[in-house]
């Protein structure tokens, strides 16, 4: 399925601009008949704010403008992504409607399948062919609040944000989009990502007939720090630098950490999805594309690969996206690439 809307404008490079909870990602991409190269990235930390929401804002648009100036990007148009509990990917199926009648019924079922005020949210939807005479699609629904904050983040560092879209269906964009054109290793075979950020897990998954399906959960990577911190009776820096592999520690130790610290996280994505399985008539999910932050600490995709009954391997899109030839991007996208999926996929939406 291609979620992308053309916009005709001049512009020909993209900026994804990926805002997460600790840091900023940004790619920006090219693409052309042999497919898509870089021609930026940038990735900057966001500094601690001691759970001060102002400054923590502020940290964010610093982090925004050193991110643009290392990518050394001169376009300033960006897409960004929303994720979270305030927001809602949701399929439909109604009787035959005219296109006039469809956006008042998607807005009525927006009403009754969001977990917020739909009143309150921007909501769109894409429609989907079935071959019958059913008008069948997918809706999306995100919280105005949250798309404002993206959008004044993305202002205050001098940027203009052209396009919102939504990390799951981005992930999908992004394995699709570089899968087309190419070798089709996963063709007939329904494909997982799982994003696992600072603050939110994402669960991407496209079923051999284009449907999406995606869930975000709240327990991610800084509650596997936590806990592994408070367990350890040491600090999330220190925790954080042992997972990265900067800080040398019992190897033993914080194996067994990590493994209870990541019991929720397992159990969550366990059962999303055994109620995937149980609700589509696609195949199982029989390989797990794992990406984000947290998904470069070390034995994690390992223990995820023992646990949850799925072949769970490390994605990073850029093994499959031309380099420009900069060896400071490569640099960075070859340590990092997996931590940038959301980002890249951001950075494939048509403009």
């Amino acid at each position: 399925m291609n979620w992308k809307r053309s916009i005709h404008l001049v512009e020909d490079v993209i900026l994804g601009l990926d805002i997460g909870s600790s840091a900023v990602k940004i790619v920006a991409l090219k693409k052309d008949d042999a497919g898509y190269s870089v021609t930026a990235v940038g990735m900057r930390e966001i500094a601690a704010s001691e759970d001060d929401y102002n400054q923590h804002g502020i940290n964010t648009v610093k982090a925004i403008r050193e991110c643009f100036e290392q990518a050394g990007i001169k376009t300033k148009m960006a897409v960004c992504g929303v994720s979270g509990p305030e927001v809602a990917v949701r399929d439909f199926e109604f009787p035959p409607l005219s296109r006039e009648d469809i956006e008042a019924a998607v807005l009525l079922e927006a009403s009754q399948v969001c977990p917020f005020n739909a009143a309150d949210s921007a909501v769109g939807y894409h429609l989907i062919p079935n071959g019958d005479d059913k008008t069948r699609g997918v809706l999306v629904a995100a919280m105005n609040t949250l798309i404002t904050s993206k959008m004044q983040l993305a202002k205050e560092a001098r940027l203009n944000c052209i396009l919102m879209d939504v990390d799951g269906l981005a992930l999908l964009n992004c394995f699709n989009g570089l899968a087309n054109g190419h070798e089709k290793p996963e063709t007939n075979r329904t494909v997982a990502i799982l994003n696992v950020g600072g603050t939110h897990t994402t669960l991407a998954i496209m079923d051999n007939d284009g449907w999406p399906f995606i869930r975000d959960m709240t327990y991610a990577g800084n509650d596997i720090v936590a806990q592994i911190a408070t367990e350890n009776d040491t600090s999330k820096e220190t925790v954080r630098g042992i997972l990265s592999g900067d800080s040398v520690a019992d190897e033993a130790g914080l194996s067994d950490s990590l493994e209870k610290s990541c019991r929720k996280l397992i159990a969550d994505v366990g059962e999303t999805l055994r109620y995937y399985t149980a609700q589509s008539s696609s195949s199982n999910v029989e390989k797990l594309f794992v990406c984000g932050g947290f998904a470069l600490a070390g034995g994690f995709v390992e223990l995820l690969n023992r646990r949850l009954g799925v072949e769970a391997v490390l994605w990073n899109p850029f093994d499959k996206i031309r380099c420009g030839g900069n060896r400071r991007f490569e640099d960075i996208y070859a340590k990092t690439g997996p931590a940038m999926a959301v980002a890249a996929g951001l950075a494939m939406r048509s403009i």
